[in-house]
């Protein structure tokens, strides 16, 4: 059976979600041509959206290894990215369990009121493998590994039914959560943030979502050309020439365009799922509501999510530069610096400058993150069996630097047992209040 479940997520998300969509759209009553078609538009959503993401990474990558070399860093960190990372999750026996163990987990907690999620986003479990990896890695504690699965897909369920409420007015997106381990840690990182900037006297005057930034800058605040000014920076930094200068801009321009366009067909493709969900729940359970939980990139086409991540490009490899102790090369995931800020972008109501400093001071946390657990992520992907293709060191900054990762380390460390109970428990306590005493209120 394990070994079934194995090949069917190697796969990718691509071909998995598609066919999630359309079981699940059957499960709920949708009738089979719709979900089919649902399905269909849903993986093809996903190809343009990761055509898009490679064409970002692969147009800032190459830059960003220049402006490398040109300050003359010496970083022993490789950042591979997000997909090296979910190889490494899904290549041993306890991550392929995430996948059973967060559908069950689900279940049970739908079936007893204690979430309003119903998980879709069933290849994103490899959050919770790459977590349970680590633990393992530290404790070599098989069952303990089981253990901090449960518990991080918890937490997660728990961060989804918080964030959805925003999720709806920010981006307007009814019944759709992201129970997404790479952004709503993002989302709680943001509020104490946010509270902090309202209270900055003249910072909390600025006025900086793309609307605004428009009105004020003309063509200049139009998000294409905010992506053509960008490429044209970390081309010149970069010390490319005329030409190359001028690609770069076009490309992160096109970035801006083509992103947005493949999110819209995401929605289409969920938007029959999401009602018939709905109808299902209100027929057998009357008043209860319930979420899709899907990946966070039906967000990271708003233009106050590109424009942020853009500039926090060139400043995440400044920071890479500039802080001591740093050892983090950030490469692969780069381009995943969207799905890192997009939720962050809600708490900020999508003010560019608020974004943009919360995501520098995140994304400096990060960094040192990743040095410091880089030698339990190498010692994961070696026994995943993944090449590390030379590299001595390496780390994924969208997962191996988050807070959850750090949480979950230094409990794994001090007294594992306790430490992941706590946490399991305070997950628990905190599903209860949000669905069942705030419902109430």
């Amino acid at each position: 059976m394990l070994e079934l479940f194995q090949k069917f997520i190697d796969m990718g998300a691509i071909v998995v979600l598609p066919i999630l969509i359309f079981i699940f759209g059957i499960i709920l009553g949708t009738k089979p041509k719709k979900a089919f078609v649902s399905g269909i538009i849903v993986g093809v959503g996903f190809v343009g959206l990761n055509m898009v993401i490679d064409l970002l990474g692969s147009s800032l990558g190459p830059a960003a290894q220049k402006m490398v070399k040109i300050f003359g860093l010496n970083l022993t960190t490789i950042d591979v990215g997000w997909p090296a990372a979910a190889a490494i999750s899904y290549g041993t026996v306890l991550g392929s369990l995430a996948i059973p163990i967060g559908i069950g987990l689900n279940i049970i907690l739908l079936f007893l009121g204690l979430t309003k999620t119903l998980m879709v986003d069933m290849w994103n479990f490899w959050h919770a493998a790459f977590v349970a990896s680590l633990v393992y890695a530290i404790t070599k504690d098989f069952a303990l590994g089981i253990y901090a699965t449960v518990a991080y897909l918890t937490m997660i369920y728990l961060l989804a039914d918080i964030i959805a409420p925003r999720i709806k007015k920010f981006y307007g997106f009814s019944n759709i959560t992201f129970p997404h381990g790479t952004s709503a840690p993002g989302f709680l990182f943001a509020l104490p943030l946010n509270w902090i900037f309202e209270r900055i006297p003249g910072f909390n005057k600025i006025e900086a979502d793309p609307e605004s930034v428009q009105k004020r800058f003309g063509v200049f605040g139009e998000s294409t050309v905010v992506g053509l000014v960008i490429g044209f920076g970390m081309g010149i930094l970069a010390g490319y020439d005329f030409g190359a200068v001028l690609q770069l801009g076009i490309k992160t321009s096109a970035v801006m365009v083509l992103m947005p366009r493949m999110v819209s067909l995401l929605m289409e493709g969920l938007s029959p799922i999401s009602e018939s969900a709905n109808s299902f729940v209100q027929k057998r359970f009357p008043g209860r509501e319930v979420n899709i939980g899907m990946d966070s990139a039906l967000s990271v086409g708003h233009p106050a999510v590109l424009s942020s991540s853009l500039l926090l490009v060139p400043i995440t490899i400044l920071l890479a530069v500039i802080l001591p102790g740093n050892t983090t090369l950030p490469f692969g995931d780069l381009a995943t610096i969207p799905f890192v800020v997009c939720l962050m972008a809600a708490v900020f109501n999508g003010n560019i400058v608020r974004t943009v400093v919360g995501g520098t001071i995140y994304m400096a946390l990060i960094l040192y993150i990743t040095s410091w657990a880089a030698p339990l992520v190498t010692m994961a992907a070696k026994s995943a069996n993944f090449d590390l293709g030379g590299n001595k060191s390496i780390t994924a900054m969208a997962e191996g630097g988050l807070w959850p990762t750090l949480i979950f380390i230094l409990s794994g460390k001090y007294m594992p047992w306790i430490m992941i109970s706590i946490i399991l428990v305070v997950s628990l306590i905190g599903l209860y209040y949000v669905n069942k005493v705030k419902n109430k209120k």
